[in-house]
C-alpha cells in the first residue's frame, strides 16, 4: 500500500482550498508536503467544559453526548487568533479544508510535532475511501496547564495510502454517518 507523494496528492485527492507548503514566518506550517498534507484548523472550537447546568455529569457517554457539555468559541467573534484549551481537557474543531477521498485511498492523521511537543494530541479516525467533507478534529490537552491552539494555522498532517485494489464497499456505499459533514460534528450513534 504505497503512500501518495505531493504530485499524486495534487492529482488524485480533492482538497479545497488547496495550499502549497511555503514558508510563512511566525505561522504553524500547512499545505502539501512531500508525502502528506498539513491541514489547518478553522476558527470555531467546541471546548469540553462541564458546567453546573450539565447536572453534575460524572460519565461522558458517546451514545448520549450533548452540546451542553461544550462551550462554543468562534475566534472571529472574540477578535483573537487562538483559543485556550483547559488543562486535561479537549476541544473539537474542524479543518478549513474540504476533502474528497478517492475510492482506492485511505487517509491517516498524525498530529504536528509543534503541538505534540507542547502536550497537545490531535486525533482523527481514518478517512475511508470516498469519504467527503470537512474533518472534525479532536485536540486533547494532556498537560496540567491551559494550552493555546491557533486558528487558521497547521494542526495535523494527513497521509494518503493508495490501495493495491479498489475496495468492495466504500464509506459512500455504506452511507456513513459523517459523510458530507459541513461543520464541526459531535459524536453520533445510528
Amino acid at each position: 500500500m504505497p503512500v501518495l507523494c505531493d504530485s499524486q496528492i495534487r492529482e488524485l485527492v480533492g482538497i479545497e482550498p488547496f495550499q502549497e507548503a511555503i514558508k510563512r514566518p511566525g505561522t504553524i506550517s500547512y499545505g502539501v508536503s512531500s508525502y502528506g498534507y498539513d491541514v489547518r484548523v478553522g476558527p470555531v472550537f467546541k471546548i469540553f467544559t462541564p458546567t453546573p447546568h450539565t447536572g453534575g455529569i460524572s460519565v461522558v457517554d458517546p451514545k448520549n453526548f450533548t452540546d451542553d457539555l461544550m462551550v462554543t468559541v468562534d475566534t472571529r467573534d472574540h477578535g483573537t487568533d487562538h483559543v485556550v484549551i483547559p488543562p486535561n481537557s479537549f476541544a473539537l474543531c474542524e479543518t478549513i479544508e474540504h476533502f474528497v477521498i478517492p475510492r482506492d485511498v485511505l487517509v491517516l492523521c498524525v498530529g504536528k510535532s509543534t503541538y505534540a511537543r507542547c502536550g497537545l494530541i490531535v486525533n482523527v479516525t481514518p478517512l475511508e475511501p470516498e469519504w467527503r467533507g470537512k474533518v472534525t478534529l479532536e485536540i486533547s490537552n494532556t498537560t496540567p496547564l491551559p494550552a493555546k491552539v491557533y486558528a487558521n494555522e497547521g494542526i495535523a498532517q494527513f497521509v494518503f495510502l493508495k490501495g493495491d485494489r479498489v475496495c468492495a464497499q466504500s464509506y459512500a456505499d455504506k452511507a456513513g454517518k459523517y459523510q458530507d459533514q459541513a461543520g464541526l460534528t459531535l459524536p453520533r450513534v445510528d
